[in-house]
């Protein structure tokens, strides 16, 4: 392959994340959205996730890390309604969804990259809001 045509379907990924950026910022508002899910979640607890994801190219080490603070703390919720559950969710259905259809319609070769990609822009929203819904929300 080229690095003409390899740098076309790059840009062609980035063109589809950039696409649903708004889906994502929605998808993570409505999980915030429901405080009957989490309790007094820190920002700080939340900015740990989004290093977690910026640190890994798998999904499942994300899953895993949400699944340890379920485990060790309340603030993330209980059970399967619970905040940590509604992400990993939106993560193995929303999000993959998207990136599925990234990848189908810039042709790329491999789906986990595009996947990783929506995931930590979409926990990156989610730290900003969070922010606003412990602070800023009157």
């Amino acid at each position: 392959m080229t690095d003409f045509s390899e740098q076309q379907k790059q840009l062609k990924i980035q063109q589809g994340i950039r696409k649903v950026e708004d889906e994502l910022v929605k998808a993570i508002q409505t999980v915030l959205n429901d405080k009957t899910s989490y309790d007094k979640l820190e920002e700080s607890q939340f900015r740990n996730l989004v290093r977690v994801a910026d640190t890994t190219e798998s999904v499942e080490v994300i899953k895993n890390f949400l699944l340890y603070q379920l485990g060790r703390d309340k603030k993330w919720g209980k059970g399967k309604n619970s905040l940590a559950h509604k992400i990993i969710n939106n993560i193995d259905d929303e999000i993959k969804t998207l990136a599925k259809e990234i990848k189908t319609t810039s042709d790329a070769d491999e789906l986990n990259p595009i996947w990783i990609e929506l995931i930590r822009r979409y926990l990156g929203y989610g730290a900003r809001y969070l922010v606003y819904k412990n602070k800023g929300e009157v």
